[in-house]
Parts: structure tokens; sequence; C-alpha cells
């Protein structure tokens, strides 16, 4: 059986900022968001170059090279954020986060830099599949905070690491799909107003990609949308 990919992404400005420096791709083969750092138009910039170099991996890739092929497009996404900033200065400091999911139908890699997140709901329990890149994760896993209180922590915004145009370390993670497998791939615009607990319900009570991907977007705006939201929902399902 070839297992095949049911697929949906919203993006939304939210209801503060004046554009939306988030960018995103789905496809068959490939799910990707890239929450743009670093000021209006660099941000735009940034995340619009890494989701159009790695929008070339949406093609037929065997298994045992998908790490190495995401690994090369982040790589080339950087060198490219490089050249921008040498071209205009005014850019330094502009980056962005990536989670993306390269898929073949027996194997995915999920690659992961920043605070954008993926979670896998499967046997209808859901979990949190990338960890944040963030000031406040790195005081929680030293016990110097809890979850919770991240929430709220000042400094919950600070990235620790993003595709910038220096050293990154990407993570990846390579897994076999199974049927029945929902994944969700979204910019902190939703993790960041939407609780894990309301994610989940929401994640089990829209059966169709398009209803639940709006949905969970349309909760972010209730609850005030400080920031831009981007959501992709993609379910696995068996084909012929």
């Amino acid at each position: 059986m070839t297992l095949k990919l049911r697929y949906a992404a919203v993006s939304d400005t939210g209801l503060v900022r004046s554009a939306n420096q988030d960018s995103v791709h789905a496809g068959p083969r490939l799910l990707a968001v890239a929450d743009g750092m670093g000021g209006m138009a660099a941000g735009d910039l940034a995340s619009r170059i890494v989701i159009d170099v790695i929008a070339g991996l949406d093609i037929e890739i065997a298994d045992d090279g998908l790490i190495a092929a995401l690994r090369d497009a982040l790589d080339e996404a950087n060198s490219r954020i490089r050249a921008a900033v040498a071209e205009d200065p005014n850019r330094e400091g502009m980056g962005t986060t990536l989670t993306a999911v390269l898929f073949t139908g027996s194997a995915l890699v999920l690659g992961h830099v920043g605070d954008s997140r993926a979670y896998l709901r499967r046997d209808g329990e859901l979990r949190q599949m990338t960890r944040d890149d963030t000031f406040v994760q790195m005081l929680v896993d030293e016990g110097v905070i809890t979850r919770e209180e991240a929430g709220s922590h000042p400094r919950r915004a600070v990235v620790t690491q993003a595709i910038q145009g220096g050293d990154a370390t990407p993570s990846f993670t390579y897994m076999r799909p199974v049927d029945g497998d929902r994944w969700l791939l979204c910019s902190d615009g939703l993790s960041n107003v939407v609780s894990d607990e309301t994610i989940a319900e929401t994640l089990g009570a829209y059966p169709e990609p398009p209803d639940c991907a709006q949905r969970l977007v349309d909760l972010a705006l209730r609850a005030g949308a400080p920031d831009n939201v981007t959501v992709i929902i993609a379910d696995v399902t068996g084909g012929a």
C-alpha cells in the first residue's frame, strides 16, 4: 500500500501586524512553514527565500536520500540569505524559522529550526514533534521555569537559532508514516495563543483538512492574533 497526503494550508496576517512575514508550501511530497524575522521587508524576504529553495524538493526522492536532500536545501537557503544581507546591509539580522516534512509514501523526514512547530496526532494522541529553539525553552529544559510559565514569559519570542546566513544546526527526524496520522505544522502565531489542549480537540473534531486548518486560524484570531498565523493540516491516507 502506498501512502499519500491529503493537505490544506491557511495563512493569515492576524489582527495586529501590517504584513504577513510567514511563507508556506503544501504539496504531495513537501509541507513547510517559515516565519520570517528581522523587520517587515527583511522578514518577508527571508521566509520567501527558504520556501522558494525547498519547494524544489516537492518531487520523488528515495527514502535514504531525504535527510541529505533537506539538509542541502537548507544550506543553499542559508547561503542565499547571506548573499541577500551582503547585497543590502539594512537586512542585517533577517532570518526565518523553518519546520518542514519531506514525504515519500513510505518514509518521511521532519526538519526543524526555530520556533515554528510540528505536531503529530496518532491513535487519538497528540505529540509535539519539534523542540522550540527559544530562550524560554532553554529555561524549561534547565528546570528554571515550568512550561506553563514559559507561555507568559516576557522573553518567550527570543529565538536562539534560525536560518539567517550564519551558523545553524537544524534537527532532522526520520520516521515511518502510518495510515491515519494527522500532521499539524504551524507558526508560533497559533501555538502562542491557542493551547495544546484546544489544538488536540480541534484536530479530532474536524475530519477535513481545509476545515480543520481554517478552524485553527479562526481560534487564533478569536484569541487576538497578535502575530501572523500559518497552519498546515496533512492527513496520511492509504492509496492504490
